[in-house]
């Protein structure tokens, strides 16, 4: 099963992936783009509003090449990340008019992405939640800044629930999940997903 875990920063997903690999070793699991190419990578990718085209054009299709090595359902991975995250932070930064990333610039990274997805099985987006808040983390990495985690999660919130910019395939495309609560409740929502799409697939045959 390929699994995305997707969505705005400091909210646990990199404790969902991380949570589940430790519970099933079988599953590989692919690291963020940021981390592969900036903290452990050659490339200084900065956040927010001094985010460039290639800053987030270079994550993206990093990511797009990733969900490429794994053609078939057969697959156990788990991504931290899903290409569409760098349409949501490219809307942020585009909204500031800070660099050069611009509406125009956003409106060319749909189709890679919406193609790329029917390389996913599950893709799982983890929103704020009121009923569930999670604390940011100062580790000197991602940015300590609510008023930023709270508009780039209302711009996922945008595509994933009013489906702006029609990212999903007509056909192929992910079964998409919302993962929220605590830590064993976010990995028993991505494992009633799994199971019902397997569920789903087994009845076609």
């Amino acid at each position: 099963m390929r699994i995305a875990v997707s969505g705005s920063h400091s909210l646990g997903k990199s404790t969902v992936v991380n949570d589940w690999v430790a519970a099933h070793p079988e599953y590989r699991r692919e690291e963020e783009p940021y981390r592969a190419l900036s903290l452990d990578g050659p490339y200084e990718i900065r956040f927010r509003d001094a985010s460039t085209r290639l800053h987030n054009g270079l994550q993206m299709y990093y990511s797009i090449s990733r969900l490429h090595r794994f053609s078939t359902c057969t697959s156990d991975v788990i991504f931290d990340r899903a290409p569409v995250d760098y349409i949501a932070y490219s809307v942020y930064t585009a909204n500031q008019g800070t660099t050069d990333i611009d509406p125009a610039f956003v409106e060319t990274l749909v189709p890679a992405v919406r193609e790329s997805l029917d390389h996913l099985d599950i893709l799982a987006f983890v929103p704020k939640t009121d009923a569930w808040p999670v604390a940011m983390e100062a580790d000197g990495i991602r940015p300590v800044d609510h008023a930023y985690r709270d508009e780039v999660d209302a711009i996922f919130k945008q595509i994933y629930r009013e489906d702006r910019f029609q990212v999903m395939p007509l056909t192929n495309g992910p079964h998409l999940v919302e993962l929220w609560g605590p830590r064993e409740l976010r990995l028993s929502q991505l494992q009633l997903a799994i199971d019902e799409l397997t569920a789903r697939r087994s009845a076609r045959r």
